[in-house]
């Protein structure tokens, strides 16, 4: 099998013209799931793929990660052969502020008689979660208040930061040598992001060799971070994977 991560878009949230942050791991070429569902995530992986996404793993609630949602359960919601299909992937303690930002306003439609989770499979996890017989890794990051935000790994494939400051030690216990690490980085850090000096403080050698950067605050300072030796996701980049080191739950 070949596995893809597409990055649909890269930016921080005013950088509009990088697009939101998500990715979708690809496997043979075919998405298996969207990390992250920004406002114009959805046109990007519409363009992409044809289809809407069947699974979608949520890494924080932030309107640049969640400001699609209420356009795709429209979308889902008008056609029954998709309502309720598509399975979202949260952590159990972001539940609260998932049903807060997206599906707590008053009548999810005008005629009323629904409810905004109808349209989804919720999927509520803490260590991680199944989806096709592989095991995905959910781990906390440190972005704003704690409890608030989650990254994903996958065994011998990839780990994706989502919006964090540095977490070496996470990092540390769940990345292979031959993992991906897809980590938040702006030119200059603050007190919710990871700027590159934060990086070359925080991180050895050889995770600071795995990662790709992205999330950074636009186009000139993505050529910055190049210019300093680091790789830079793209918008429409795919980046070639490991092959996960358990690729089936019946593997063992």
């Amino acid at each position: 099998m070949n596995w893809h991560l597409h990055f649909l878009g890269v930016g921080a949230a005013h950088a509009v013209e990088l697009g939101s942050s998500a990715v979708v791991l690809e496997r043979d070429g075919e998405p298996l799931l969207l990390i992250d569902c920004g406002p114009d995530t959805l046109d990007r992986y519409q363009a992409a793929y044809g289809s809407l996404p069947r699974a979608i793993f949520i890494t924080h609630t932030h309107m640049d990660h969640v400001g699609g949602m209420e356009r795709l359960f429209t979308r889902l919601w008008f056609d029954e052969r998709l309502r309720g299909r598509t399975r979202v992937f949260a952590h159990a303690a972001l539940l609260p502020w998932l049903q807060t930002r997206v599906a707590d306003y008053p009548g999810a439609l005008a005629e009323g008689g629904v409810n905004f989770w109808e349209a989804f499979h919720l999927v509520p996890c803490t260590r991680g979660f199944w989806l096709d017989g592989l095991w995905f890794d959910v781990f906390a990051t440190r972005h704003h208040v704690p409890g608030t935000s989650y990254g994903l790994a996958l065994d011998g494939s990839f780990a994706y930061t989502g919006d964090t400051r540095p977490i070496p030690e996470v990092l540390h216990a769940l990345a292979g040598e031959s993992m991906l690490i897809a980590h938040d980085c702006g030119l200059v850090g603050n007190p919710s992001h990871t700027g590159v000096d934060d990086i070359e403080r925080e991180y050895s050698e050889t995770l600071r060799r795995q990662m790709m950067l992205y999330h950074y605050g636009s186009a000139a300072d993505g050529a910055a971070l190049a210019a300093r030796g680091y790789r830079i996701a793209i918008s429409g980049e795919r980046i070639a994977l490991a092959s996960p080191a358990v690729p089936r739950a019946s593997a063992g």
